[in-house]
């Protein structure tokens, strides 16, 4: 069948390219001027399966009120009057209570592990250079909170296959030298061999070309206006091209992967998706001493900030902002990146050639994604990934793929059902 996949991330361009392999004519649109341009172009670069744990946990709520007055917190919360906004926060909040974090770890976890096998896959199909590290991950404890709740997530991971320990402050710089200048101020480490890094936009961009090779279209500066439906399904996508013109575009299935703009699509169809743009930072620096800079990615808990090497470059990223869908870069946020890693890695990059950006991650209440068929018979979601959308994505795009191709795939995962 001839399917049209709306937008060209990390989540779309995977799932174009299951959808390719699996015999089905694909399209892919999007604005912007070329793969992986929005949301997946500066990420943090972790493939992080170990760090597979929702924001909405029973401790959340307190801790975002005691972040409140202070405009460089890690999870930074600007109200505004928009109803989309105050109904996420209050699934958000529903999303805290134990039941509903266990669950909601136990599904993000399994498509991790999915999604593993699915890189694995494209690794030995289209051999991508991406600054790839399959070096792990060490997560950063400095206060014994961290500690308490670092070892509670690993008993969690445990019993989902996934092996992350709480190891010493001497492990840890064993493991990683340029943590040495700051080892007496850290009371422990997690390290999780089986993650890995590696830089989101260029692997997107050879992925496209991938696609493109294999028989997939793409139309990128074009504008997507609607969704016209036509009974139980989507009949067709208006679009207005890069030179102005107004098109539309018919399909037998459509894939909507715009992430925190797939609302945006369905709401004149009276349909309220649950995603809500969750801003991140980024910053990345040229290094300019190799022995003082990290060569495995690191998480540092208390900041909510991770740093990950991407061939001579270091790449900080990380904080959260519910503040609606400007990208506007806050220079008060862009500087508390770059305070915390010369607080940690001292004058290992040169931190004023320092480039910055921001991407709205698309987040559910849960932090869950939302994949499957959504209200029409012709009509499927992959969003909705929050801040994984790097380690989620090319798993999300080989099942969404399987389910659209009618069969099942092998991963536990609360897909969607139309209703």
């Amino acid at each position: 069948m001839k399917v049209v996949v709306l937008g060209a991330g990390i989540i779309g361009i995977s799932t174009a390219w299951f959808l390719r392999q699996a015999g089905h004519e694909v399209e892919v649109i999007d604005r912007a001027s070329g793969p992986a341009r929005e949301t997946s172009f500066a990420n943090g670069g972790q493939i992080s399966v170990s760090q597979s744990e929702p924001w909405a946990h029973p401790a959340t709520p307190w801790q975002v009120l005691k972040w409140l007055p202070r405009g460089d917190a890690p999870l930074l919360f600007r109200p505004c009057f928009e109803p989309q906004q105050w109904r996420w926060i209050a699934g958000f909040l529903g999303e805290c209570r134990h039941r509903r974090h266990a669950a909601n770890l136990k599904a993000m976890v399994a498509l991790g592990r999915y999604s593993q096998q699915a890189f694995a896959e494209l690794r030995q199909q289209i051999s991508p250079s991406y600054a790839h590290r399959q070096q792990g991950i060490l997560a950063l404890l400095f206060n014994r909170r961290e500690v308490r709740h670092a070892a509670h997530a690993c008993r969690l991971l445990a019993a989902e296959g996934i092996r992350r320990e709480v190891i010493s402050v001497s492990e840890a710089v064993a493991r990683e030298p340029a943590l040495a200048s700051i080892a007496p101020r850290m009371l422990a480490a997690t390290w999780c061999q089986s993650d890995e890094s590696g830089d989101v936009h260029r692997f997107c961009s050879q992925l496209a070309e991938a696609c493109v090779v294999a028989g997939v279209t793409f139309r990128y500066q074009t504008r997507i206006n609607a969704l016209e439906p036509a009974g139980a399904r989507i009949a067709r996508v208006s679009i207005t091209g890069a030179d102005g013109a107004y098109d539309s575009v018919s399909a037998d299935a459509f894939v909507l992967a715009l992430g925190s703009h797939s609302p945006l699509l369905l709401q004149p169809l009276g349909l309220r998706l649950p995603v809500y743009p969750l801003k991140g930072y980024s910053a990345t620096v040229p290094v300019q001493d190799d022995s003082l800079a990290p060569q495995i990615s690191i998480t540092d808990e208390s900041h909510k900030l991770v740093f990950s090497r991407l061939d001579n470059s270091l790449r900080i990223a990380g904080t959260a902002e519910l503040s609606g869908y400007s990208s506007h870069l806050n220079p008060l946020r862009c500087e508390a990146l770059l305070r915390r890693a010369r607080e940690l890695f001292g004058d290992a990059c040169d931190w004023q050639a320092a480039r910055f950006w921001s991407g709205l991650r698309p987040a559910t209440p849960g932090n869950v994604p939302l994949i499957g068929r959504y209200c029409f018979d012709n009509l499927w979601l992959n969003t909705g990934h929050g801040t994984l959308g790097w380690t989620e994505g090319p798993g999300s795009g080989r099942a969404l793929a399987a389910l659209m191709s009618g069969l099942a795939p092998a991963v536990n995962f609360p897909f969607l059902r139309a209703g």
